[in-house]
């Protein structure tokens, strides 16, 4: 019937457009992911080049810049010693030592409240190890946002689908009902009987003249 035609249609329509928003969805937030490990290997770096002649003064003096001018917690710093001995970065994680190579770390590991997530660097400069960590707070946020525009977006296309839909499927039942009654008139006997024709030119505007001309 037309009124499951439309259904179907609007649910063809709203699942696509769901799938589409999450594809979008893991690109946007890969490519977020992608900058923060490109942003904390280039911060990295930099400090690196700092211990460019085994010159420790020079790097503690460049992680605690980069300590100082951090605000908020949003980018943490921690130099250790071979030993375990702090050297320099942000008072808040003095000490801490992460894993090699890129991990994601609760605020709490590092003894920080909130339930905001790190994305973490660590790597060797010398016998030292530096550990950088940048907050997920503000790409976390641009991901909510992303997500509760296709949310929005997929609500009214669901509902421009299904009210076009019902629109379109009453129009078309509406003629299939005037073609009917025509048929039933003229088995009673009324032959002057005819469909009346929209002018769309249409399949149904087509079977209704044959019907006419018969």
């Amino acid at each position: 019937t037309p009124f499951r035609l439309a259904v179907t249609f609007a649910t063809f329509l709203i699942a696509s457009f769901l799938l589409s928003g999450l594809v979008v969805y893991q690109i946007v937030s890969a490519e977020l992911n992608d900058r923060v490990d490109e942003d904390l290997q280039k911060t990295f770096s930099l400090l690196n080049a700092a211990y460019g002649k085994d010159d420790l003064e020079d790097l503690i003096s460049s992680v605690s810049s980069y300590a100082d001018l951090s605000v908020g917690n949003e980018q943490l710093f921690s130099l250790v010693r071979s030993d375990g001995l702090p050297l320099a970065g942000t008072s808040a994680i003095r000490g801490f030592v992460a894993p090699l190579g890129f991990s994601n770390v609760a605020a709490s590991s590092l003894g920080l409240g909130g339930d905001v997530a790190y994305r973490v660097y660590s790597g060797k400069i010398g016998p030292n190890n530096l550990s950088i960590a940048y907050s997920n707070d503000d790409p976390d946020e641009l991901k909510q946002l992303v997500l509760s525009s296709f949310a929005w977006a997929m609500i009214i296309a669901a509902a421009l689908a299904v009210s076009g839909g019902a629109l379109l499927a009453a129009r078309v039942q509406h003629r299939l009902n005037t073609i009917a009654q025509t048929m039933d008139e003229v088995s009673r006997g009324s032959l002057g009987s005819r469909i009346p024709l929209v002018g769309n030119r249409d399949d149904i505007d087509a079977v209704a003249s044959q019907v006419n001309a018969a």
